[in-house]
């Protein structure tokens, strides 16, 4: 029987398979026995020590009379925190994961001074090396009959495992050992990414972003309603690592009419909260894109992603309070941006098709903003997903001299081969004087500070380049 190691220092080991992560815990021993802390969320699940903060849902034990007893290769669609609670165990630890480490093998014992995290689709196997063994594994998510699980051959030969005791002298489960080889391995995929706002400018952009794959979900509101009562139970939440929100209600002037406030605080509060809810409850990463109409526009600069919000209309008050709601997840990015460009009726198409059919617009000149073509966007969206980001809340707009609407439409009619002189300014107050339908307040200054959000590396683009090349391919 080997002792247990005392006086250890809280330490975590990377592996070969990422995000595996071997523990040293600290134990303390006299005369009496010992003591550890098993599982203490606010020592281990800092940047220091490097494990994620997994949220922990079920706490399991595995007692073990004999050496030998041999389990697994078991691959779960959940994260795993084991420790030994009595004894000791040979640990073989194979990564089943779609990827390029697909098939990495890493091995260790384990007695109650170490740990080890084990992501999701990392197959686990133990092999006790002293009778009345005891080891307890915590993880975050319950059995379902309905996720996927992986297996591999305790024998397999391309792993490869060095089982301290001969795998024809152990007790081994039958199922185990009828477990496939690693080349009939179906692995675990990655858990999946959902786009809502699919068919919209931001939408298309994410999915010519990110492609077509199993593991990422374009959803339209025929595809899931977001609005649905039903909505926590539409999909098996814990398959998610992410959600995109590109959805909105994006019509500023109807939401100042009884039926359009009803519909925007319904698709930009009420439905931002359920899947705000779903986050939470799942470890999910949520994604949400916002607007420059949560603030009023009076401000003398450009507003910072700090600033104090105070909208001047219901589509701005409705995006206000998504934002609110969204900052309470604890994975949560919140993309700021301004006067959109993309794939669909937009101000620059508008202006271009005004242009080639000689009409001669009067636009507003007291606003003031930059474009952000939706093609940045989603790159953004995509740096924040892949990279080390911070979580919280960034303004993502194209970059660039400010501009005013009138200004911009004429740069569309200079890039189109057209007189510019044809486009004449006009106030905000003139320009709807004497409409007949309800009119929202426009915030005049829609200019957004983007220097916390290069300083973390997230690419911003080019307004006026940007523009070039949409006319380009238009």
């Amino acid at each position: 029987m080997v002792a247990t190691v005392f006086g250890k220092t809280l330490n975590a080991r990377k592996t070969p398979i990422p995000g595996l992560l071997l523990l040293d815990l600290p134990v303390h021993g006299d005369s009496r026995g010992w003591f550890k802390e098993n599982w203490q969320r606010e020592k281990m699940a800092t940047s220091e020590i490097g494990l994620p903060d997994f949220g922990p849902v079920q706490n399991n034990i595995s007692f073990n009379d004999a050496v030998g007893t041999t389990r697994g290769i078991h691959a779960e669609p959940w994260d795993k925190y084991v420790s030994v609670a009595t004894g000791r165990i040979f640990g073989a630890w194979v990564d089943l994961r779609e990827g390029e480490t697909f098939g990495a093998v890493f091995t260790a014992e384990l007695d109650p001074s170490t740990a080890i995290f084990v992501p999701r689709g990392v197959g686990n196997s133990y092999q006790t090396l002293e009778a009345d063994t005891a080891y307890t594994y915590l993880v975050n998510d319950h059995w379902s009959p309905d996720a996927t699980y992986t297996f591999l051959n305790l024998a397999d030969e391309t792993a490869a495992i060095a089982w301290p005791i001969p795998l024809d002298d152990v007790e081994i489960s039958a199922k185990d050992k009828d477990h496939p080889r690693l080349a009939d391995v179906v692995p675990m995929p990655p858990k999946k990414i959902l786009v809502t706002g699919a068919n919209g400018q931001l939408g298309r952009a994410l999915r010519a972003e990110f492609g077509e794959h199993p593991w990422i979900e374009y959803a339209t509101r025929a595809d899931l309603d977001l609005t649905s009562p039903d909505l926590d139970a539409a999909r098996r939440w814990r398959d998610y690592s992410t959600i995109v929100n590109a959805a909105a209600y994006t019509k500023v002037d109807a939401a100042e009419t009884p039926d359009g406030r009803a519909e925007a605080w319904a698709a930009n509060v009420t439905a931002v909260a359920a899947l705000a809810r779903i986050a939470t409850a799942n470890g999910i990463t949520l994604v949400h894109v916002s607007s420059d109409y949560v603030f009023d526009g009076m401000k003398g600069d450009a507003y910072r992603a700090d600033d104090a919000l105070s909208p001047l209309g219901v589509y701005g008050q409705t995006k206000a309070a998504g934002d609110a709601v969204v900052q309470t997840v604890p994975r949560h990015y919140v993309l700021r941006t301004s006067w959109v460009i993309g794939d669909g009726n937009n101000f620059v198409r508008t202006m271009a098709s005004l242009a080639g059919r000689g009409i001669d617009p009067r636009v507003v000149d007291d606003q003031f903003g930059r474009l952000t073509f939706t093609s940045d966007l989603a790159r953004a969206i995509r740096f924040v997903l892949d990279g080390d980001v911070p979580t919280g809340v960034y303004n993502v707009t194209g970059q660039g001299e400010p501009t005013s609407w009138f200004d911009i439409a004429r740069r569309v009619y200079e890039l189109s081969g057209h007189d510019p002189a044809r486009v004449t300014g006009v106030s905000t107050d003139d320009y709807f004087a004497g409409a007949t339908a309800p009119v929202a307040p426009r915030p005049r200054n829609s200019m957004l500070d983007a220097t916390d959000t290069a300083a973390v590396g997230i690419p911003l683009g080019d307004a006026d380049a940007r523009l070039r090349e949409y006319l380009a391919r238009a």
